[in-house]
């Protein structure tokens, strides 16, 4: 079992800081879950070439060990999805 096993983290990050600590904690057996806006997602996610499938290998190294959620906040539904998320 990894230290981190029992803990879920939302991460609500992008670019470069956010997504890498958090990488680092779902290396160490944290559920990670990226909320990412609907549409545009992470912008690293453009960052490159290199690509693999669309999306830039930036992107792909620091997002690993990773669940993804697209989800508009900013829309009373997923706002609501947010909270049902945080108080689990």
């Amino acid at each position: 079992m990894s230290p981190l096993t029992p803990i879920r983290v939302l991460e609500m990050t992008e670019a470069l800081a956010g997504p890498y600590c958090a990488m680092m904690l779902g290396d160490l057996g944290a559920d990670v879950i990226k909320i990412e806006r609907p549409a545009v997602g992470d912008q690293a996610r453009q960052w490159g070439p290199p690509f693999l499938d669309g999306e830039s290998a930036y992107f792909l190294s620091v997002n690993r060990n990773k669940r993804s959620l697209a989800l508009d906040i900013k829309e009373r539904m997923g706002l609501r999805v947010l909270h049902q998320l945080v108080t689990r």
